[in-house]
């Protein structure tokens, strides 16, 4: 299963099954702090070569801007000063009056609130929007033992 595991480590799922519960969680928690620890080295590892990035970008952004260049081809690769826009709005009320007032939607990204619609579907059973489709799944959870 993995070098984490210093006890016996059946391959089989069916195997897994007849193994206790006790031995699953212990190597299961085994993994899981193996899991954190790399986590951590990578994304410390990660987050210093991205900060080394965006010094680089500054550089080369302001050497563009500079020279007033929106692209140059080098041999190293093709450097390109674009611009993008982002928008958002401190006033949701009236950004939903003005959505009703342009029949303009399309401003709103197509994604369901997840706790909103839960909420909708307790409050109002068997009222279903049409084309709604849910996935519900089991998850499982192993906590450090309590002392």
């Amino acid at each position: 299963m993995s070098d984490v595991d210093d006890e016996a480590s059946p391959q089989q799922a069916n195997e897994l099954a007849q193994v206790p519960l006790v031995k699953l969680a212990r190597v299961y928690r085994k993994m899981q702090a193996r899991v954190q620890e790399l986590t951590k080295a990578y994304e410390t590892e990660v987050e210093a070569i991205k900060a080394q990035q965006d010094q680089l970008k500054t550089a080369m952004k302001d050497q563009m801007l500079a020279s007033g260049m929106k692209s140059v081809n080098t041999e190293a690769g093709t450097v390109v000063l674009s611009t993008s826009t982002r928008y958002s709005t401190t006033d949701w009320d009236s950004f939903k009056e003005f959505i009703k007032q342009h029949d303009a939607i399309d401003l709103l990204e197509k994604r369901i609130a997840q706790k909103n619609m839960s909420m909708f579907l307790e409050e109002n059973p068997g009222v279903l929007p049409e084309g709604l489709n849910s996935f519900t799944e089991y998850n499982i959870s192993v906590r450090k033992p309590t002392k």
